[in-house]
């Protein structure tokens, strides 16, 4: 099913809230970085191989891109690129008791206001974004 034909007003109001995201002051690299990140949790492709592309586009590197699965064990990752992706990775997963206060903190210590607001909007964006994708089974151009 392409939903943009099926459902254009409500898929062109999401796309427009992807642009307000993009417009927005959390930085590029680190919209991408949670983006790629929370889509490989939730195993969406065809998103996964939108948001390498774009973060290549922001200037990430395919070394960094190809580590981010285990961040936690690399050296390339820095303390605020850390704090955005255990904020995603908590939000993505919203177990038991959702974005504990320590990660909360974190996101706090590294990012300012309008940043803060700009990681929550991008995660919740990108699991939207992964809940259609993952049950339409989009699949990305095979170029």
């Amino acid at each position: 099913m392409k939903l943009a034909q099926v459902a254009p007003e409500l898929y062109q109001a999401w796309f427009a809230a992807e642009g307000v995201i993009r417009r927005g002051p959390l930085d590029p690299v680190v919209r991408e970085l949670v983006k790629i990140r929370a889509s490989q949790i939730n195993g969406c492709v065809y998103c996964i191989d939108l948001h390498t592309t774009d973060a290549r586009l922001a200037g990430e590197t395919e070394k960094r891109i190809f580590q981010l699965d285990a961040w936690r064990e690399s050296a390339l990752y820095t303390e605020a690129e850390r704090a955005a992706l255990a904020y995603a990775e908590a939000v993505t997963k919203l177990g038991e008791h959702g974005v504990s206060d320590a990660v909360w903190a974190d996101v706090e210590k590294h990012f300012d206001e309008g940043s803060r607001a700009g990681l929550v909007a991008v995660t919740a964006m990108i699991n939207l974004w992964n809940r259609i994708g993952v049950p339409l089974r989009m699949q990305p151009d095979a170029d």
